[in-house]
This record gives structure tokens, C-alpha cells and sequence, in this order.
């Protein structure tokens, strides 16, 4: 395979996660000198090598356990004494672990909902509409975004959600919009906002409290109103205000 860095680009534009791994210094005998390159995918699987045998079974342990960290590392191997290794060398191996960009799913692919989904993609987002509308999406661009056709509250009980996700609900009805958060705030997912004025918030959460249909620590979890507070009014304006937020809570845990 050709050098690695030139394939990168296309593991990030797949939205692959993977730890790149390179020798950076090489001391003594070892099986690689600096330069050295290999891809740890999420999966454990690997691209290139940085020398096989116990340094390299060891590096990929290492990068699965960096990548769950998302932050960069440096670290140095004694081969014969840390490895148990018949080089005898040292190495130092950098560590940059590229993340998956988070997923968003927008529960309402109306005014809001689409310019929410425009500008989320051009910050980083994967964006997947959701929406039980049959012809909502005739005028939508493909670019930006996956489209889900599906009962609001049928997809909100059955997708898979991941700890890395975001979920925004803009849906056409103020009672679908609070059926679906009611659903969503018991997910463990990264980020819930629903739509909705203070008096509609408030009743919301009352009314689920008094139902015991969530807790008061879920219900706490969700942002609602949606977004950074300032004076939107036009479904445009109320996107940024809506990506401001997802932008803070991505950068803030590193997504």
C-alpha cells in the first residue's frame, strides 16, 4: 500500500474513526524506524504496520484505549524490557485519534428543521432528517443530509442512538414535538433539544412529571427552548441559535 497519509483524507471523508499511529523517534535495534505508519481502526482492525510482533500488538491496544479518550498522545516503548522484545531498541509512537463527525437527527424537516440541517452539515455534523410527511423532502438538496420517512415517535422508540449523538425536535405539532422528547430524554445520547416557549416548556414538563413518564433528571437533560437564548425570529435565525448550541456541546465533549 502506498504511504498512508495519502489515504487519510478518504478514511475521514467515509467517516471512519481510526487512531494514526507514527514512530517518531527510533533509539537502537527496532523492528521500524521513524516514519513508520499504521491506521487502528475503531474495530481493532489495522492499515500498514509499525513493526509487528509485541510492539505492535501493544501499540494497538494502546490506541483503542487513546481513542476512547479522543484526545492525542505520545508514548515511548523499551522494547526488551516493557515488550519482552529480542530488539533490545526504544520507540516513541504519536497517537491522533479522527472521530466519526456526531450524528444529528432532526425529528421535523420543515423551515426549521431545514436550515437547522444546512448549517449543522457545514460545521461538522452528519445530518439525518427524520419526518412521517411524504412529500416534505421533494425540494430538498441530497447533499446535505440523510432523509428517514417514518412516524415521528415510531423512529424515536427504535433507533439505535449512540452516546455521540444529537437530537433536535422541530416537528410541526407542539404535542408531537413533547411525545418525541419524552421518548428521546430517556436515551443516552450526547445532546436532546426541543423547540417550544418557556409557558409550553414548563406545562410540558409538568404535565410528563405528574404522568410519571420521565424523571425530573431526564426532563433536566433536554435543552428547552432549544439554543442560545437571543431575539431569532425568522426560521434562519432560529437555526443558528440552534447550531450555536450543538457547536458548544460538540466542542465541550470533544465530539
Amino acid at each position: 500500500m502506498e504511504d498512508i497519509l495519502y489515504h487519510l483524507k478518504d478514511l475521514k471523508d467515509q467517516n471512519k474513526s481510526f487512531v494514526f499511529c507514527i514512530i517518531t523517534s527510533a533509539e537502537g535495534s527496532t523492528p521500524r524506524k521513524e516514519g513508520a505508519k499504521m491506521v487502528v481502526f475503531d474495530d481493532g482492525k489495522t492499515v500498514g504496520t509499525i513493526g509487528g510482533g509485541s510492539v505492535e500488538q501493544q501499540a494497538i491496544s494502546d490506541a483503542l484505549e487513546i481513542f476512547k479518550t479522543r484526545k492525542p498522545q505520545q508514548k515511548q516503548y523499551i522494547l526488551e524490557d516493557d515488550l519482552h522484545n529480542h530488539h533490545g531498541g526504544k520507540i516513541t509512537i504519536y497517537f491522533e485519534p479522527v472521530n466519526k463527525k456526531p450524528a444529528l437527527y432532526i425529528f421535523g424537516a420543515g423551515h426549521i428543521g431545514r436550515e437547522t440541517g444546512k448549517y449543522a452539515a457545514e460545521v461538522g455534523f452528519n445530518v439525518n432528517f427524520v419526518d412521517q410527511r411524504s412529500d416534505i423532502y421533494k425540494d430538498y438538496k441530497l447533499e446535505y443530509g440523510g432523509f428517514i420517512s417514518e412516524n415521528y415517535l415510531d423512529a424515536a422508540k427504535k433507533f439505535d442512538f449512540s452516546p455521540h449523538d444529537f437530537i433536535v425536535i422541530t416537528t410541526p405539532k407542539h404535542e408531537w414535538d413533547v411525545a418525541v422528547m419524552s421518548i428521546t430524554a430517556k436515551k443516552d445520547v450526547a445532546y436532546v433539544g426541543m423547540i417550544g416557549s418557556k409557558n409550553k416548556v414548563a406545562n410540558a414538563k409538568k404535565r410528563l412529571l405528574e404522568k410519571k413518564a420521565n424523571t425530573e433528571e431526564e426532563l433536566n437533560r433536554v435543552d428547552m427552548p432549544i439554543g442560545i437564548p437571543f431575539n431569532a425570529e425568522t426560521p434562519r435565525e432560529i437555526a443558528f441559535s440552534i447550531i450555536a448550541k450543538l457547536i458548544d456541546v460538540k466542542n465541550n465533549f470533544n465530539l
